[in-house]
């Protein structure tokens, strides 16, 4: 126990240092086990987790973790791996304006392969069959695969090539130990070996491209009484809407932060009777949900928020976008494809707190549209005759601004916190603090 509690105190150490020592060590302690050993997820997940959750930037974390490649997930930062080069091809972009000559291909390792694209000049050669250490890479997602990227910080260094076996496609190494029970709001990104509970609610066939070659995947939405998920079969178990199933030897994986679970040849599936949770139409629902429990849990899907509309972020109202890939401009110009003809846009980006944290609440044109009871050629019109689009945000800051308010959708996180990407809102006429008052009352009342 004293070495593995060894073994943990530099990680302990620097999760303070990135909190401003503003948490007691014992306190980071505990809370690392518990990830580590209850929610089964690595030890670079745990650490990103635990920061995030006291308020802090994980990219202050000064020791990085090696991952395996399976393990990765969509929006990574200061990725460390040991992996080898399956392909390396180059090939020359358009960036700004500019032509540039890029890095792309393959990495493995033991766990899986996954595309990468270097977009920095490289201190070593690359070449097929290379094992490199990389430190500082970032992850995205392209085309629904996580993609590893080289940036202006990531460091490539050359291993020897008996540093990591080779990658060998084919069936996984089956888990082992028993699998750990989890409930759908209780599931955490990089679980691993979990068992769930759950109705099929829906599911479809579709294909990907993996490694080069096409493969079916079954995704949709399953539910037990506390939460939805997605989740996605890599193998065919004939998977029906309306279904009860036990799925054991899980994997969770998460998509801009909403943890979604994942299961392929090495999951048992048992079909149960169909009463033993309630209907499809009773677990389709949106759950109500604390932004303080969102932000520990790293985001959800369908979820309902009730709060106050505090503030209003900047690029709210009248924005123009980008045609080519629908990024708002800045001054008139794209990060990615500089000046172009911007097409316009309505939307809301305000900070929504519902006592117990805030998250970023985004409407799009037709939620914007609909609070101003105008349309977007009217706000184009105002704005032209008023020679500015502040007129928008502005009315919208009016109307919003200390609103309590009921939102309802999928909520994702990254370093800079929680997003909702609202699908329904409503005004409310009621004291939604009084109304959280009494439902912490309520919840003290029943411990």
């Amino acid at each position: 126990m004293n070495s593995v509690k060894e073994e943990l105190a530099p990680h302990v150490q620097d999760i303070n240092r990135a909190l401003g020592n503003k948490v007691s060590e014992q306190e980071i302690e505990r809370e690392l086990s518990s990830y580590l050993n209850v929610y089964r997820v690595s030890l670079d997940t745990a650490k990103r987790s635990i920061v995030k959750k006291h308020g802090g930037n994980p990219a202050t974390l000064a020791m990085g973790v090696s991952k395996t490649l399976r393990e990765l997930m969509p929006g990574e930062q200061s990725v460390n791996l040991l992996a080898r080069i399956v392909s390396v091809n180059e090939k020359d972009v358009t960036v700004e304006g500019g032509s540039k000559r890029i890095l792309y291909g393959i990495l493995g390792d033991p766990t899986t392969t996954i595309p990468f694209t270097a977009w920095e000049p490289l201190s070593v050669p690359l070449a097929k069959g290379d094992v490199v250490r990389v430190q500082n890479a970032y992850t995205k997602e392209y085309r629904g695969q996580v993609q590893v990227n080289f940036g202006s910080r990531t460091a490539v260094a050359k291993e020897a090539p008996t540093a990591l076996p080779e990658y060998k496609p084919g069936v996984g190494q089956p888990y082992v130990g028993k699998p750990t029970p989890v409930r759908v709001v209780d599931l955490r990104e990089g679980g691993s070996n979990v068992a769930v509970t759950a109705r099929i609610l829906s599911v479809e066939r579709r294909e990907v491209e993996v490694d080069g070659a096409p493969k079916a995947v079954f995704s949709g939405v399953l539910a037990d009484e506390t939460g939805k998920t997605q989740f996605s079969a890599w193998k065919d178990f004939t998977l029906e809407a309306d279904e009860v199933l036990r799925i054991e030897g899980a994997y969770v994986k998460s998509w801009r932060g909403i943890p979604q679970i994942s299961f392929d040849e090495r999951a048992t599936i048992t079909r149960l009777k169909p009463d033993l949770l309630p209907s499809s139409e009773r677990l389709n629902v949106s759950p109500r949900m604390w932004i303080e429990d969102l932000a520990d849990r790293g985001g959800a899907a369908d979820v309902t928020v009730r709060g106050i509309l505090i503030d209003l972020r900047e690029g709210s109202g009248l924005v123009y976008r980008c045609p080519e890939c629908r990024r708002v401009l800045r001054k008139g110009a794209c990060q990615l494809h500089g000046e172009v003809k911007g097409e316009p846009d309505l939307r809301v980006k305000a900070v929504l707190d519902d006592g117990s944290g805030a998250l970023t609440a985004v409407f799009d044109r037709e939620l914007t549209e609909a609070l101003l009871d105008k349309t977007l050629d009217i706000c184009i019109a105002s704005a032209k005759e008023a020679m500015s689009t502040e007129i928008v945000r502005d009315e919208l800051a009016d109307l919003l601004v200390a609103q309590p308010i009921e939102a309802r959708g999928n909520v994702t996180s990254d370093d800079y916190g929680l997003m909702m990407i609202v699908e329904t809102a409503k005004l409310l006429k009621v004291d939604v603090q009084a109304e959280a008052r009494e439902m912490l009352e309520g919840l003290e009342g029943s411990a």
